[in-house]
């Protein structure tokens, strides 16, 4: 057990207890948000919650037991695709039900694992449960990413997503039909202020801007063209059912069950359909496409026959 007890400072008068914990010891807002539920933060004497406020100046007890940290678990994954490999880059067709990469408190395959028990050696810049990560799809989105094998690769494919200079596309079937048809979505995008693993649209979250296109609808539901220009953690999801059109099959951000089950789906239709970019070490410019795996496509043909 390691326990740390320290004055809040004044300047963090007012926050929530796990976004505090954050800025004061390091750890990220999952892991204090766990810290705080487990009974391991108290306050001049009082035990808080996660979403309990600090209060500038009083004595701060923090008790919490370190965990391992993620490693890297080879493993075959006989449906991950492989768009494209050379020396510098792998482009993976990724299915749903896996990772971009080992996190603590996900037991399942990842993409590095999967990458691993295929052969491929990436690059190790960063953390070592991230090498050659530059970007990522949520365990339950299928379609296209890009993992650096070189650290040449590695840096220019970072600086090329922090400067918005990679085209990301997706498709998504929502509920309802946009008004208008087509727009942007333009709203900042932060952690939910009650549930420590959803995200939201919020007044201090980060830039997040989102472009959308109806490509084909149907009664009750539409497929959606999405083109992002920022690339924040389950944007699209947040972004479409701030819109009141939550990506169908995604119960986390108010999909219908109802209509998930007579569709098939067990996750969110949202595919990463296309990935263009500069390679890295030629400059030439690169695009890659992603058919609809047979649970989208499924669903997609009974929407179609309604």
């Amino acid at each position: 057990m390691e326990t740390r007890s320290m004055p809040v400072p004044d300047g963090l008068d007012g926050t929530r207890v796990d976004a505090g914990l954050a800025k004061m010891l390091g750890f990220s807002r999952t892991f204090a948000a766990e810290v705080a539920e487990a009974g391991g933060v108290v306050l001049d004497g009082a035990v808080l919650g996660k979403s309990d406020r600090l209060r500038g100046g009083s004595w701060l007890e923090v008790s919490w037991r370190a965990r391992e940290e993620p490693t890297i678990v080879p493993v075959v994954v006989a449906d991950l695709g492989i768009a494209y490999d050379d020396d510098d880059i792998v482009v993976v067709d990724k299915p749903t039900g896996v990772a971009a990469h080992p996190s603590v408190g996900w037991e399942g395959p990842t993409v590095l694992g999967a990458l691993a028990g295929a052969g491929f050696r990436v690059a190790t810049t960063g953390a070592a449960e991230r090498q050659g990560v530059v970007h990522r799809l949520d365990v339950g989105t299928s379609g296209l990413m890009v993992v650096a094998k070189t650290e040449r690769a590695y840096t220019a494919l970072k600086r090329a997503f922090k400067e918005r200079e990679v085209e990301k596309v997706y498709h998504a079937v929502v509920q309802g039909h946009p008004d208008p048809l087509a727009g942007t979505i333009d709203a900042p995008i932060g952690r939910h202020p009650s549930h420590s693993w959803k995200f939201a649209v919020t007044s201090t979250g980060k830039d997040s801007v989102t472009h959308y296109e109806t490509l084909e609808a149907f009664p009750g539901a539409a497929l959606l063209e999405i083109h992002l220009e920022t690339g924040r953690t389950h944007q699209i999801r947040v972004h479409m059912a701030a819109h009141r059109h939550p990506c169908v099959g995604d119960p986390l951000y108010g999909g219908d069950p109802v209509l998930s089950a007579r569709l098939g789906l067990t996750r969110q239709w949202l595919h990463a359909r296309e990935l263009s970019f500069a390679h890295p070490s030629t400059g030439d410019w690169v695009t890659f496409t992603s058919s609809y795996p047979a649970d989208l496509a499924h669903a997609l043909e009974v929407l179609r026959g309604d």
